[in-house]
């Protein structure tokens, strides 16, 4: 017998666990938690806001998503026209609206 067999650890192969439904449930899991997380609520936004999208008729106020306020002029397929002064009209896209303003509030902020 070697006398430095006693000093060195004698390491054990264990038998390496079978893959079952425990491997598979993880990655499962994840998806799901990022679909509930993630993606339903942006999906449910961008519903919500087509919906706007069709609901906007002339003499809106609108808020532009780059800061824009003003009264809808005139509806187009993809474009509308914003009137931000008097006189002073402004077309831009559809999608670039971020809110329909309640009716007065651009009179009560001058």
């Amino acid at each position: 017998m070697n006398p430095m067999a006693i000093f060195l650890p004698v390491a054990q192969a264990a038998p390496a666990p079978a893959p079952g439904m425990g491997t598979f449930l993880l990655p499962i899991a994840l998806i799901a938690v990022m679909y509930f997380l993630m993606i339903r609520p942006q999906m449910k936004r961008q519903k919500e806001h087509k919906a706007m999208l069709e609901k906007i008729s002339k003499g809106d106020e609108v808020l532009t998503s780059g800061g824009i306020a003003g009264v809808v002029t005139d509806i187009g397929d993809n474009f509308i026209t914003v009137e931000v002064a008097d006189n002073v009209r402004i077309r831009v896209q559809k999608a670039s609206v971020g809110n329909v303003l309640p009716k007065g509030t651009l009179k009560s902020a001058a």
